[in-house]
């Protein structure tokens, strides 16, 4: 029953209840505006979004800048303001983090804005496009193929409606909807249209919950970021014991007074933590996210970076990636002598058409001419059975789909048909049926009446494309839905490897293993239908291949699913973009090796970063290590004990042009090394091996000039700037190590490191500033021998190393080029 409210200017308007919405015309503004004032809105999560105050909060109140700041009230707490610089890390890791992150957040809001499926909704009598979050209570709701459902919902209406609802069940099968029957937020419209009263909306409908929790902006769920996880966990538990023993030997062995003595212990510390791998990390994916978004591609889930980067297989369809997603009818080709005949049926198909799609959208071009038909029957397209059809009456029952599959593929006109599609041209048969569209034994007997020869263009940059995966060695299977003669001529053109050699998916194996074999040998495949795309994808995963899908119809939601990634088009359906964990908004398949190139780039910086951090932690731990166990080993053994060599403001110019600096632009810099697996035990079997052997020779270095407890105060800095200059000069040669291959700007950047120090040891005012005393001539030459050992001593564990493993050397690998990831100059890294 109808009630009254007032309007905003006073005048009574009569609304409709929530069961009483006029489904014609659908909600009026003036109600729309009450359900507004009601609350009863979309109002889910945003994708991709996370809230500037957790981001805030994700990025000061973290274990590390914990560890750091108890440190710096120690260090305060003496009256050493000096010391106490490495309380910066706390600002830059914050800082840093949280600006990039904003960044990050910025860019990927902006595009998932473009990217949000719209749905058509009726008001006042017209449909009008709507953001998800602008759908209110009662909306009339309409649907077409492709469509992604976005709150739950009665349907009203519905011409041969199916809705996929296996992202909720796990059911692959289409269910059939009828009026009154309930549809699901998550799930698709596979083939048909209809329209659907939204019964339940934002955090009540079904997905909301689900959707909310899968859409934040997160960096978890990657081997990259659980692998620094376990450094992280494993490091803490390092720091026990080495912090116990060298406060131990810095109060009660060493005797020192209590300033001293604390500072002693926080320059141990402080080195241990690895206050930059986090930043770095985090730094990288979120610029990693900036960068694609300035090539419009929206980055869903960020470990999709990552996976990317590992993929060995792309799984591409042809249309809408190998070719442009537009057609043009090039060639309407009578086969009984009939045209005008043809052209009123495919002018009735295509008019009464409520979403058509490419093919139809071509035909709709050349035969525009409405011939006035009434539809009595019609069965939409589906990717299953690849026809579609009209019943029009006493104008017959008209079918238009594959000739392959609509007549027997030894007749006259399928070698017609297939002789046309072996140029690259698209066919499809336009034909009669003695039986209407909607019999459960359509299509029945058809007579062939026209071939449709549809025109696409090939993407001028598909060939590029192509060629850059070959180069990288990853495969390229081309997976699509046409005729397999029509698929293997296009992908033939582009010098796809067997791409002259299409197989038909009709004779593909069943069992998964046959199935996995004949994936091994050929590269293109047509007439797939959707659940052969799953398999093969998953037949692909059994083989240990991480495989990348491409798609950008309904067909291909399942694919993409399943794949390790799935990667849709902007242009494509509302589904596969809500299913896709990378959306190309450009619809360039030309954008996915910079995708690649970006993941590659995030992972390789990442682990040569983690080189660095990882030996300072090493060394640094051992070097507490010895200390405090030659403290505790004096005491039973009566000879005298030794402080820590080192104040905090030594370990902080330490890491300055070791690791700060230098790590900061590695991350940034271009990186065209594939992504492995076993990224922690590959990172320890470098960090470990250099640490211990720095570690060891600083404390070497220590001993041989340390002067004993009567020692004077010159004394002191001078055995404390002889381990400098040993840790200084192999952790040099670390990064000298790590950034190979090398580039001119690499040899920059490792020759700037050394100036740095340089300048720090030969100025009067930084030596006073951080208490350095080279001149003791004995001491500095024993840091030259002992550095020197080091560097051998490195060298050659690492080779060992790479020879044990049977690792490529990167000194001898191509240097970084730019392609696909950009050059490499200063600017690519800023």
């Amino acid at each position: 029953m109808a009630s009254d409210e007032i309007s905003g200017d006073g005048v009574t308007v009569a609304t409709l209840s929530a069961g009483e919405v006029d489904t014609s015309t659908g909600l009026t503004t003036a109600q729309v505006a009450r359900r507004v004032a009601d609350g009863q809105t979309n109002d889910v999560p945003g994708r991709a979004s996370r809230s500037v105050k957790e981001i805030v909060r994700a990025n000061v109140f973290t274990r590390i800048n914990a560890i750091l700041g108890v440190l710096l009230i120690i260090v305060l707490s003496t009256g050493s303001v000096i010391d106490g610089m490495f309380g910066l890390l706390i600002i830059a890791n914050s800082g840093i983090g949280m600006i990039q992150e904003i960044r990050a957040k910025q860019t990927l809001d902006k595009l998932a804005i473009v990217s949000a499926a719209k749905p058509q909704v009726r008001r006042d009598g017209v449909s009008v496009s709507v953001a998800p979050n602008e759908v209110v209570l009662d909306d009339i709701i309409e649907l077409g193929a492709g469509d992604q459902i976005v709150v739950d919902g009665s349907v009203v209406e519905g011409e041969v409606l199916e809705v996929d609802e296996s992202l909720l069940t796990g059911e692959a099968d289409p269910v059939h909807k009828q009026p009154g029957q309930q549809v699901l937020s998550g799930s698709f419209v596979v083939s048909g249209s209809g329209a659907y009263q939204a019964t339940k909306v934002g955090r009540d409908a079904y997905a909301a919950k689900l959707a909310a929790e899968a859409s934040k902006f997160t960096l978890v769920h990657s081997e990259l970021r659980s692998g620094v996880d376990k450094i992280l966990t494993f490091i803490t538990y390092l720091m026990i014991p080495a912090g116990l023993m060298i406060i131990y030997n810095q109060l009660f062995v060493s005797e020192q007074d209590l300033p001293a003595a604390l500072n002693g212990m926080v320059a141990a510390l402080v080195p241990m933590v690895p206050e930059g791998l986090v930043l770095m990390t985090s730094l990288a994916f979120a610029v990693g996210v900036v960068r694609l978004g300035r090539r419009q591609c929206l980055v869903q889930e960020l470990p999709a970076i990552e996976g990317l980067a590992r993929v060995d297989v792309v799984c591409a369809d042809k249309t809408g990636t190998l070719t442009e997603n537009g057609m043009r009818l090039s060639e309407l080709r009578s086969l009984d002598g009939d045209e005008a005949s043809a052209r009123d049926a495919l002018a009735a198909m295509a008019g009464g058409d409520p979403r058509p799609n490419a093919s139809m959208l071509a035909i709709a071009e050349s035969c525009d001419g409405d011939p006035g038909w009434t539809s009595t029957a019609v069965a939409p397209f589906t990717s299953a059975k690849k026809w579609s059809g009209n019943s029009y009456g006493d104008n017959g029952n008209w079918v238009l789909g594959a000739p392959d599959v609509l007549l027997d593929a030894e007749t006259d006109v399928a070698r017609e048909a297939e002789e046309i599609g072996s140029k690259g041209l698209r066919v499809l048969m336009l034909g009669s049926s003695d039986l209407p569209v909607d019999d459960s034994a359509a299509p029945g007997r058809v007579t062939p009446r026209a071939l449709v020869v549809l025109e696409q263009r090939v993407r001028p940059d598909a060939r590029e494309t192509l060629e850059y995966f070959a180069d990288q060695h990853v495969s390229v299977k081309v997976i699509s839905g046409d005729n397999a003669v029509s698929v293997g001529a296009v992908a033939g053109s582009l010098g796809l490897p067997g791409g002259d050699s299409p197989i038909d998916a009709r004779e593909l194996p069943a069992d998964r293993e046959a199935l996995a074999d004949t994936l091994d040998r050929a590269t293109t495949f047509g007439r797939v239908r959707p659940d052969q795309k799953r398999e093969m994808v998953g037949a692909l995963q059994s083989r240990g291949h991480t495989v990348a899908m491409t798609g950008d119809g309904v067909n291909d939601v399942l694919a993409l699913k399943d794949a390790d990634i799935g990667v849709s088009m902007g242009s494509g359906s509302p589904a596969t973009r809500a299913v896709a964990q990378i959306v190309l908004l450009d619809n360039k398949f030309a954008t996915l090796p910079y995708v690649v190139g970006e993941g590659r780039r995030v992972i390789g910086n990442i682990e040569r970063v983690s080189n660095l951090f990882l030996t300072k932690t090493v060394y640094s731990v051992l070097l507490a290590l010895l200390v405090g166990l030659s403290g505790v080993l004096s005491q039973f053994f009566h000879f005298e004990p030794m402080p820590y060599p080192f104040l905090p403001r030594h370990v902080t110019i330490a890491a300055w042009f070791t690791i700060g600096v230098p790590a900061f632009i590695l991350s940034l810099a271009p990186n065209n090394e594939r992504a492995r697996s076993g990224f922690v035990p590959r990172v320890m079997r470098f960090a470990v091996p250099s640490g211990l052997v720095i570690g060891v020779a600083t404390f070497v270095a220590y001993t041989l000039v340390y002067a004993g407890p009567e020692a004077t105060e010159t004394q002191r800095v001078q055995a404390g700037t002889t381990a400098l200059i040993t840790l200084i000069m192999i952790a040099v040669w670390v990064l000298a190590i790590v950034a190979r291959p090398y580039t001119w700007w690499k040899v920059l950047l490792i020759a700037g490191s050394v100036a740095g120090y340089l300048v720090l040891f030969a100025l009067p005012f930084t030596r006073e500033f951080f208490k350095l005393d080279p001149s003791n001539v004995g001491g500095t030459t024993t840091a030259l021998v002992c550095g020197a050992v080091g560097i051998v001593l490195v060298e050659v564990s690492w080779w060992i190393s790479g020879a044990i493993h049977g690792e490529k050397r990167r000194l001898f690998a191509q240097p970084d080029v730019g392609g696909v990831t950009g050059p490499t100059t200063p600017e690519s890294v800023a």
